[in-house]
């Protein structure tokens, strides 16, 4: 039977939070598009008359899609060019989903979801559907197919294994920028010991470039090295004004609710970099330059009003 308006109405507006739920689970904006459309397209066949709660049904179906996604990436992964990062999402991506609670926030920081690669399958799908969204384990039981007492092992397992690897600390919008502002005034001072005191001692930094744009395969390990791969990024050159087509204008912003600095060449988001903040400096740098995990960022660079650069690298 077809859908009727009603029915699509339905589906649309459940829409945001699947794709809230998608994008968590795969860390990918395109991949969570796809995984949304597929769930419409099984809604659209279904005798949705006989549904009696479509918002646990189109759950259902997108979760479970999710797992057979994941399953596939973790393969495809393993022949990745480089180090593999999530699609950062910039502030006010409505596919960043729920932001009212500190355990909501933290589900989408950037350094949760790397943290969550390490999950299998099932411990991201159950640690989503509780921490992010706050389903009772009774019906992530029944979305997945578990025994209720099951659901909770794996979400205290799944909790731990994020907790274990966790050094982020919140911090709000002011004090993100002013970090922000802060390391790229040392980042492009020309001199190593003021981003060595910026940094933890442990601090590293990580690029993913999927091929296509140059990335190297280890990270940078430890505050002198991480400074001094920094000091050397935003050193001018000719040839990196020819990889990105121009000279990038740089921005201090937000991705994924915490501190990042966006890089821009004539509107197109070239790169983002996010800053993973502690008590004690700055522990991580984790910075996206592949092109196919930046579009998305590029259109909502568009979208938004952003103000004026701090400068131009290069």
């Amino acid at each position: 039977m077809p859908l009727t308006m009603r029915d699509v109405d339905r589906f649309e507006a459940a829409r945001p939070r699947l794709e809230a739920i998608a994008y968590r689970l795969l860390g990918s904006a395109s991949e969570a598009e796809d995984a949304v459309q597929e769930t419409f397209l099984r809604w659209q066949a279904a005798d949705v008359e006989r549904i009696e709660v479509p918002e646990a049904w189109l759950t259902k179906v997108l979760t479970n899609l999710c797992l057979n996604q994941l399953a596939s990436a973790r393969a495809r992964r393993e022949t990745y060019v480089g180090q593999w990062l999530p699609e950062p999402l910039l502030d006010g991506d409505p596919m960043l989903g729920p932001a009212d609670t500190a355990e909501q926030r933290e589900s989408v920081s950037y350094a949760v979801l790397t943290l969550m690669e390490r999950l299998s399958p099932h411990e991201r799908a159950v640690y989503v559907l509780r921490e992010a969204f706050d389903y009772p384990h009774r019906e992530i039981a029944r979305i997945l197919d578990l025994t209720e007492a099951a659901s909770q092992q794996i979400f205290h397992r799944a909790k731990k294994h994020i907790a274990d690897g966790k050094t982020r600390t919140e911090v709000d919008g002011t004090a993100a920028r002013r970090i922000v502002e802060e390391f790229l005034a040392a980042a492009t001072s020309g001199k190593t010991e003021p981003l060595v005191r910026l940094l933890t001692a442990d601090a590293i930094s990580i690029g993913d470039g999927g091929g296509k744009v140059p990335a190297r395969a280890k990270p940078f390990e430890g505050a002198l090295a991480v400074a001094k791969f920094m000091r050397g990024l935003f050193k001018p050159a000719r040839s990196k004004r020819a990889l990105v087509g121009g000279s990038p204008e740089v921005y201090a912003t937000t991705a994924n609710g915490g501190p990042a600095v966006v890089a821009v060449v004539d509107g197109r988001v070239v790169g983002i970099m996010c800053l993973e903040i502690t008590t004690e400096g700055i522990a991580a740098f984790r910075n996206q330059a592949n092109p196919d995990k930046l579009a998305r960022a590029t259109e909502m660079w568009a979208a938004t009003d952003h103000g004026e650069p701090l400068f131009r690298a290069f």
